[in-house]
Order: structure tokens, then sequence, then C-alpha cells
């Protein structure tokens, strides 16, 4: 086997992994601040943007006097909430529908009907059942997950390679051992993929739940600041949102990896 200088052998792919993380890390920051600058000369050249300087200022002073804090938690809070239910409940849901061909029959219209109709056309309905409080907010971030990521599961039962199954029932398996082993490994990249789709579907629904109903929370924030033609606190809000999206992306990335470690990488 030959070594190169390096002490990584050529036919090998340890070295080329992280290689390849360095470079994409650099492309992110070199993307980073060329979108920062870009910004501050856009606000520079006479659009109505608040540049970099005041948005940090609006955000140090949000962050001096809790506001930040309290609008980033109570918005996180709901969407942790929605989002793990409804992620929970897609991925019951699709195994259900990939597995038996009776409950295939009997869900998917549903699902395929409330998959035309935006969670946020359900909210005043939400509201007038369900209050003000917590649960309707919760609710539509529950659907807007639910219907991103339950097509994908079922997506991912039904495209397992019937040869794998096939081959484990020669070898002996059941139905259990069959899902537990075969079915559920092949779906989980699936199911990943739905979920990534469903957090970005929760975050929006959020933001436009909290402008209608919230007495906090970031989309209620910048619901506040629009009436006072608040630019630098607008943009605070829409910057959490994104950083904290990006963060939850990829721990569900860094997640998706670790599961599907047995998948060849490229």
């Amino acid at each position: 086997m030959a070594v190169t200088s390096a002490g990584a052998t050529r036919d090998g792919n340890a070295p080329a992994r992280p290689r390849k993380n360095r470079t994409f890390l650099v492309l992110n920051i070199i993307s980073i601040v060329a979108g920062i600058a870009i910004w501050w000369g856009l606000s520079l050249a006479g659009l109505q943007f608040p540049t970099p300087a005041e948005v940090v200022s609006a955000a140090w002073k949000m962050i001096q006097d809790g506001t930040l804090a309290t609008d980033v938690g109570a918005s996180l809070g709901r969407v942790l909430a929605g989002f793990a239910l409804g992620s929970l409940a897609a991925v019951i849901v699709g195994f259900v529908m990939g597995w038996y061909t009776v409950a295939r029959g009997l869900f998917e219209p549903w699902i395929q009907f409330f998959r035309t109709i935006p969670p946020l056309a359900m909210l005043p309905l939400v509201l007038v059942l369900m209050g003000i409080g917590e649960s309707p907010k919760i609710f539509v971030i529950f659907l807007a997950a639910f219907l991103s990521c339950v097509i994908s599961t079922y997506q991912g039962v039904v495209n397992v390679d019937r040869t794998l199954i096939n081959a484990a029932r020669v070898l002996g398996a059941g139905d259990g051992t069959i899902f537990g082993r075969v079915v559920v490994p092949a779906s989980t990249p699936f199911i990943l993929v739905g979920m990534r789709v469903g957090l970005g579907s929760a975050w929006g629904t959020l933001v436009a739940a909290e402008l209608l109903a919230a007495q906090a929370g970031l989309g209620h924030r910048m619901q506040s600041a629009q009436l006072y033609y608040d630019l630098p606190t607008i943009f605070v809000g829409i910057i959490a949102i994104g950083v904290l999206g990006l963060i939850m992306d990829r721990l569900l990335m860094i997640a998706g990896n670790k599961l599907t470690a047995w998948q060849e990488n490229r």
C-alpha cells in the first residue's frame, strides 16, 4: 500500500475528508463576509437599509434589557415543541403508511388534501377553536412540520430495495426484524431530509403566527418595530431567526451524518 509524504494512504479517504471540510468552512466564511459587505454597500447606497453597525447596536440594547433573550426563548420554545411533535407524528404515520397498504389507502387522501392547504390558512380557525394562548401557535407549527416530513418518510419506506427485504426473509428474519434492521436504516436519510424541510416550515409558520397573536417572540417584536418604522430591530429579528434556524439545521445534519455513517460519503 503506497503512502504519501504526509503519512496518508493514496487509496484512503481519510485525508480527503478533513481537506474538504476545511475548504467548505473557508467558503462559508467568504460567503458571510461578502454578504455583510454587500449589505453595508446597499445601506450606504441610499437604500432604506440599516447599516450592520446600527443593527449590532440595536441587538446590544435588546440584549442588555433582556428583550432579545425573552423573544428568542419564546420563539424557540414554540418551534421546538411543534417541530418535535410534528416530526415524531410524521415518522410514525409515514412508517405505517409505507408498511401497510390499508393504512396508506386510509391516510394518504387526507394528507394530500391538507398538504395543499397552507398551515397559516388554518390559523384563523385554530385561533377560534383554541384561543390565543400557546396551543394554537404550537399546533400550526406541528402541522407544518408534520406535513413536510410525513411524505418524505413514506417515500423512504416504499423506496426500500425489495431485494434487501427478500434477502432478510430468506435468512429467516421476521417482520419486526426486517422493519428494525432494514427498513428503518434505509429510510433514515429520507426522514432527515423531511425534518430539515419541516424545520424551515416550522420557523416560517411560527413568525406568521406570532404576528397575529403573541405577547412575546421574534415575530411579535418585528411587528411592533414595524409600527414605529424601527428597521434595525426588524433586522435583529430576521437575523436571529436565520441564525437559530441555521444552527438547528446544522445539528440535524450532524445527527444525520452520525445515523447514516454506513452510507458512502461523497
